[in-house]
């Protein structure tokens, strides 16, 4: 007979009416018990690393826009665009309540992998050996990294529901991992394993928030490493990557060409970098610098300031979900967060131990920061669910309408200013 027992959760959930605000009291939102600190590290974190990026994209694609005939501006033109139509879904998602996510979730990841599988219909488009692109009318797009999302509040939806079912192997396991499987496997039939590898991250992060236990959470992640370890050895253009690192190799036809300029990108900056736009690797020595490389012309033109800057703001984000894990009281809302942040937060750790060589090129982007519609959407898509989380901790909703809405004290101060 299956084992029903209920499974003990990893993670602490608190009462409805702790970090509430006492009965005609305002909340003190500068303490860090507060009820919106998640709130406020999440948006104001995202903020700074969005601006952060549209700032660097501009100073590390002008040069090669210029090469191509093109304006100096027209990859931060696109950019920009991008994020005007990130910051919406960012406040729409935001805004939906937990309910709207659980209900909604089988079609959510359906709709993605219907949109994935177009990229192997005359629609799709392929670039760098893989195919994982749809052109429509002009607009090119990534599916997989709607996919991404989809794949994170489904697996909330569903391991939340059976979260007293989880010590029993057979509900650890089933949906969530043929069902995972298939998501991870229509993005590696267009030949991404970046992108699959970090959806093996996002899984993982689902099953352990979830509490699945180490045994099974454990021979998940065994055949998650024999899985990629067999992709890479079955491709020529992976393994030569994995060869180039191991030996160091790093000549114009090798693959560690892209490591060799990204950590001298690292190295001239110093301390306090070169100074804003002062890049010599963006001169058509650094591929990529736009994109997967943006770390180093970070650390080329700030310094060390600048990268530590970075990790700073990825390490704030990483708090706010990690806050949202502990203290809400939905497993909804904890299980997609910890797939969420293993997504965020792993992809840009990846990214980052790329450029300064302690991984062989992968060819994921830094999340918010590096250069690419769809990305920088659905990550900020990603960003408004778990804000939305963040939102409905006990006593943020209050916390939040005790606030002046922003509009209303501007208009105070303009009408104090007229009379």
């Amino acid at each position: 007979m299956a084992q029903t027992t209920s499974a003990a959760p990893r993670v602490r959930t608190v009462p409805a009416d702790e970090g509430a605000p006492e009965p005609g009291r305002r909340p003190k939102l500068g303490q860090w018990n507060s009820a919106v600190t998640s709130y406020y590290l999440l948006t104001g974190a995202t903020a700074l690393l969005l601006v952060l990026g549209l700032v660097m994209v501009l100073s590390s694609s002008s040069v090669d826009s210029l090469a191509d005939g093109k304006s100096p501006y027209a990859v931060f033109f696109n950019q920009a665009q991008y994020a005007l139509i990130g910051l919406p879904v960012f406040w729409l998602a935001s805004r939906l309540p937990v309910s709207f996510y659980q209900k909604f979730a089988w079609i959510i990841l359906i709709g993605a992998i219907v949109m994935q599988l177009l990229v192997f219909t005359p629609l799709g488009v392929g670039q760098g050996g893989n195919r994982n692109w749809i052109a429509i009318g002009g607009f090119t797009a990534q599916p997989s990294e709607a996919v991404k999302l989809a794949l994170a509040i489904w697996l909330g939806a569903v391991l939340a529901r059976k979260r007293h079912l989880l010590l029993d192997w057979k509900h650890a396991v089933i949906p969530a991992l043929p069902v995972a499987l298939v998501a991870i496997g229509v993005v590696l039939m267009g030949h991404d394993l970046g992108t699959a590898m970090v959806m093996m991250m996002l899984v993982a992060g689902a099953l352990f928030v979830a509490g699945v236990p180490m045994r099974i959470f454990g021979f998940a992640g065994a055949l998650a490493v024999v899985a990629a370890a067999g992709l890479a050895l079955t491709s020529t253009n992976r393994m030569q990557r994995i060869t180039d690192w191991f030996s160091g190799e790093a000549d114009l036809s090798a693959g560690g060409y892209q490591t060799l300029h990204g950590t001298q990108a690292l190295a001239t900056g110093g301390w306090f970098g070169l100074g804003l736009g002062q890049s010599r690797e963006k001169w058509s020595y650094l591929p990529e610098a736009h994109n997967d490389f943006i770390f180093a012309i970070i650390g080329e033109e700030l310094g060390l300031i600048g990268t530590l800057l970075v990790l700073l703001l990825f390490a704030l984000l990483a708090l706010g979900m990690f806050r949202i894990i502990a203290r809400h009281p939905d497993p909804v809302a904890q299980i997609t967060t910890g797939a969420i942040a293993a997504w965020i937060i792993g992809q840009a750790l990846v990214n980052m131990g790329v450029v300064v060589g302690l991984l062989p090129v992968i060819g994921v982007p830094l999340p918010l920061v590096s250069a690419g519609g769809s990305a920088l959407i659905m990550t900020l898509g990603a960003l408004g669910v778990v804000v939305s989380f963040a939102r409905s901790e006990p006593g943020a909703a209050e916390a939040l309408s005790a606030r002046p809405h922003v509009l209303r004290r501007s208009l105070a101060v303009i009408g104090r200013v007229r009379r």
